[in-house]
């Protein structure tokens, strides 16, 4: 269907990093486990270290897993990605100092956790 216009619509980002008092938008995804259903998005601090994403916003979004409670970053093998590529993370840098910008997407998979994926 052919669609005519009274002129040029201006183009508006309402989620464009300004918006967010000098926070970034960061997207977190648990790979395979859905008991939380879908990626949860926060407004962090680009300086934030990255460890605060372990420590706080993780244990936030996904205490309710059943595998959260064995899920130790210290000793399970984590798998990170950051917009695509697999990274390992330096949890002492911030965000900003480990490729995380503004709409990045954080997914982090752990294959000895494998979620409802392995039910």
């Amino acid at each position: 269907m052919a669609v005519k216009s009274i002129g040029e619509y201006p183009t508006i980002m309402k989620d464009s990093v300004d918006k967010f008092h000098g926070n970034q938008l960061v997207f977190i995804y648990w790979y395979a486990h859905f008991m939380e259903g879908s990626i949860k998005a926060f407004a962090l601090s680009p300086d934030m270290p990255f460890s605060a994403i372990m420590s706080d916003i993780i244990p936030l979004c996904y205490k309710v897993e059943p595998d959260f409670e064995k899920l130790d970053f210290d000793n399970t093998e984590v798998i990170w990605e950051i917009d695509g590529k697999v990274i390992t993370p330096d949890p002492n840098k911030s965000l900003k100092e480990n490729s995380i910008g503004h709409k990045s997407y954080i997914q982090f998979s752990t294959p000895a956790l494998d979620g409802k994926i392995g039910a």
